[in-house]
């Protein structure tokens, strides 16, 4: 099943994508919908009014998830490029909903920072409560995964050891289209091998597959829920692997007018074109 949410003349709503058409659920957005403990039941059968899928405007997949948990230095091949050994245990920071952005709308670039780069991710989206879980509840609180780009701004970012300032910047941050859930990936287990890739103008920047990560999607459900109970529409971004414009020689980062493409396999793309931030009026 895959699932989004869709901006209306309504507001937004969450939908069942359905070949060529989004029929709603009933809910107003995807988090919404997976807080609802029947969620899988309710979006199979759900017959509400239908959209055609072409020309939809997807809104972030979770407009304002409770938390959002990025992981840090996760793939083996962006660890080898930045010249450092793989963790012990995962590197863990934040994102807040006001990141975020649909799969097709503008990326901020700010005023403040010429050093903007791009970071594709496996996004693992829940769908139960977990605290505390063995592997196969933490495998069951998986409602499904999206593609999502932890667009960061590195002179920020590298201004102290904690990464939060580079990483928390408005409107920044693609999540979508789509919620995939396992059952649709190949194997229809909670684990996922697929191959993720950025382009920035057309060109390829990073191409990588989900089997470099370090600690897997099971793995970090289970470690994160030791620290802190995980609901229904939480986002875990699990990492990026190695093409990072920061790791370039000389680095390379996002322009204004740039069109970012974050792609996972058999989970979906999100085209973005990136706008810089018009500076602030001044006050009269």
């Amino acid at each position: 099943m895959r699932l989004a949410t869709v901006r209306t003349s309504e507001g937004t709503r969450a939908v069942r994508l359905a070949g060529d058409t989004a029929v709603e659920t009933g809910h107003a957005d995807v988090g919404a919908l997976l807080r609802d403990p029947g969620w899988r039941a309710r979006a199979a059968v759900a017959d509400g009014p239908a959209h055609p899928v072409a020309g939809l405007d997807y809104a972030p997949l979770v407009p304002a998830p409770e938390k959002i948990i990025c992981v840090g230095m996760n793939y083996r091949d962006h660890i080898a490029e930045m010249g450092r050994q793989p963790p012990e245990y995962p590197t863990l920071f934040a994102k807040f909903p006001p990141t975020l952005v649909g799969a097709y709308d503008d990326v901020r670039l700010p005023t403040v920072s010429e050093a903007v780069d791009w970071e594709a991710e496996l996004a693992v989206v829940i769908g139960a409560p977990a605290r505390h879980c063995d592997e196969a509840a933490a495998s069951a609180a998986i409602g499904g995964y999206t593609v999502l780009n932890d667009v960061s701004v590195r002179d920020y970012q590298n201004r102290t050891l904690q990464w939060l300032q580079g990483k928390m910047f408005e409107a920044t941050t693609p999540l979508g289209p789509a919620l995939v859930t396992p059952d649709e990936l190949p194997g229809g287990g909670p684990g996922i091998t697929a191959e993720i890739s950025t382009e920035v103008d057309g060109e390829v920047m990073q191409r990588s597959d989900t089997g470099q990560l370090v600690f897997d999607p099971v793995t970090l459900v289970r470690y994160l829920s030791e620290i802190i109970t995980l609901n229904p529409g939480d986002v875990i971004a699990t990492g990026t692997p190695g093409g990072v414009g920061h790791a370039r020689k000389p680095p390379r980062y996002l322009t204004d007018g740039a069109v970012l493409t974050t792609r996972i396999a058999g989970v979906g793309e999100c085209r973005n074109t990136c706008r810089k931030e018009k500076p602030a009026s001044p006050a009269r």
